[in-house]
């Protein structure tokens, strides 16, 4: 899931396919989704990046509804420091096992495992498994046809500008290291995969091994993502890669799409992979789709298609704080060691001395939406927030008696507003309320209501979030406090509608 570094010109081309069969299941940004069966029902996980808790558990008893119910690592593995990438939740022999990508610390992007005795957790980290120079990323566990266990990976060549092989190589039925030699199966060699494949997702069906795998540029507006498929009678190759391919392309509805993993239910074949929505674009990230496959009768596969759309879920969420921990929709930067308490019906943040903030955040999912919050008290700065990253976030805030607006690009702070309030005093100041408003995906609107009055306009001329994006991220919505650590601000609500 590495960026592809190549001239300006190739990410303008983009590979539209047919109007294929693929419905919407995991709303908001979910990339790089794999999904298990185990027992009666299917366990999914998603990329987080540089966002915390790392990698959600989701559970669903039919592919299509799915309900978030843990996630894989609260803390940090203790050999990682960012980039928690390409989660590949799997089931053998009584144990579940997540495999992952994450940079290691002093070194580059590494294979790490953990298993659990049941798919919502608690995980054991067992540590790094590979970890070339150039990175190792996008594990997937395959056995052969004598059963021996591999593990099948992407060489992250491309991050400096060389190829990007996938390979396999032997693996300890603990899972606790790679033994003999990897072998190579195939590298990016055709037109359409502009030197990069990765994702690979294994199959054995009849007498193949199939590899629906991704490739060229998976991420941002420039993205040129699609999924092809490669076969061979052995695990270990040689590999022929089919001659139609690539088999998933952009539509009219769904961009780059691509990396996922194939599951069965009721003796059907599906595949849940992510893409990004046209009308949502890069905003609302890449979200997780599900599309039915068959196999061909001259032994290749086919994504079933039809004219039919895949509406967007309208989705709202609401958090008043109750009960004693956040909820599993918020998330913080990896980089950011702060306090967080909820308790009774209000959450307290502690601040942060730097340009963004001590802040948590949500998935936003449509091109449309509005976020509230009311802040019942305040030694700090205290605010909404639409949020790219640490360096790149817009937000409305009390301070002083003032309520800014201000936007942090690549850093820098400009404020674009200040407005005092009437009332001076921090006692008649609370609670306040603030709103945000989007429009097309990446405009925004501020206002601010006193106690139970009406909400005042902080800025007229739209704030134009265009920029905040990270290229392998969406953006979030949500709260952000600065000020020295001994200072805080307590939040009594938040929703997202």
């Amino acid at each position: 899931m590495k960026y592809l570094k190549l001239p300006v010109l190739f990410f303008f081309i983009l590979l539209y396919g047919n109007a294929y069969s693929q419905q919407l299941v995991l709303p908001g940004d979910h990339p790089d989704p794999s999904v298990v069966k185990i027992g009666e029902n299917y366990w999914a996980a998603a990329t987080t990046s540089n966002w915390m808790p790392a990698f959600p558990v989701y559970q669903s008893k039919d592919l299509k509804n799915w309900t978030k119910k843990s996630v894989v690592f609260k803390e940090m593995p203790t050999w990682a420091d960012f980039y928690m990438w390409a989660p590949e939740i799997t089931y053998d022999k009584g144990k579940v096992y997540m495999y992952y990508t994450a940079h290691k610390r002093g070194g580059n992007l590494c294979i790490g495992v953990a298993v659990a005795d049941k798919p919502d957790g608690v995980y054991t980290d067992l540590g790094p498994l590979m970890c070339q120079p150039a990175g190792s990323i996008d594990a997937f566990p395959m056995r052969d046809k004598d059963g021996k266990l591999y593990m099948i990976w992407k060489e992250d060549g491309n991050s400096i500008k060389q190829p990007t092989p996938i390979w396999a190589m032997e693996m300890k039925e603990d899972r606790t290291a790679l033994i003999g030699e990897k072998k190579e199966l195939f590298r990016g060699d055709q037109a359409w995969e502009n030197g990069l494949v990765e994702g690979v997702s294994m199959i054995r069906n009849g007498e193949y091994f199939y590899a629906i795998y991704a490739a060229a540029a998976c991420c941002g507006i420039k993205c040129n993502y699609g999924a092809g498929v490669a076969r061979s009678k052995s695990l270990l190759g040689p590999w022929e890669k089919y001659e139609k391919n690539p088999v998933l392309a952009s539509t009219d509805n769904w961009t780059c799409p691509g990396h996922g993993t194939a599951v069965q239910k009721d003796g059907k074949n599906y595949f849940l992979y992510h893409g990004y929505s046209t009308q949502e674009s890069v905003y609302a990230g890449r979200q997780g789709l599900l599309i039915e496959f068959e196999f061909t009768p001259d032994g290749w596969i086919s994504f079933k298609q039809d004219s039919g759309k895949s509406a967007a879920k309208r989705i709202t969420k609401s958090d008043a704080f109750s009960g004693k921990d956040l909820s599993l929709d918020w998330q913080w930067s990896i980089f950011k060691d702060f306090k967080r308490q909820q308790s009774g019906k209000s959450l307290q943040i502690s601040a942060l001395p730097d340009a963004s903030g001590a802040y948590i955040g949500q998935p936003v999912y449509h091109a449309a939406y509005t976020a509230e919050t009311v802040i019942s008290e305040a030694t700090a700065e205290a605010g909404i927030a639409i949020i790219g990253d640490d360096k790149n976030i817009i937000f409305a805030s009390v301070k002083e008696g003032n309520v800014l607006l201000k936007q942090v690009k690549n850093g820098n702070t400009t404020v674009l507003k200040t407005l005092p309030l009437p009332s001076a005093s921090s006692a008649k100041v609370f609670p306040l309320k603030l709103r945000l408003k989007a429009q097309q995906n990446h405009y925004f609107t501020f206002s601010y209501a006193l106690g139970n009055g009406a909400f005042n306009d902080i800025n007229t001329d739209l704030a134009d979030g265009g920029f905040l994006p990270p290229w392998d991220r969406a953006l979030r919505v949500g709260l952000t406090v600065l000020g020295t650590r001994d200072q805080s601000a307590v939040f009594k609500s938040f929703s997202l509608k």
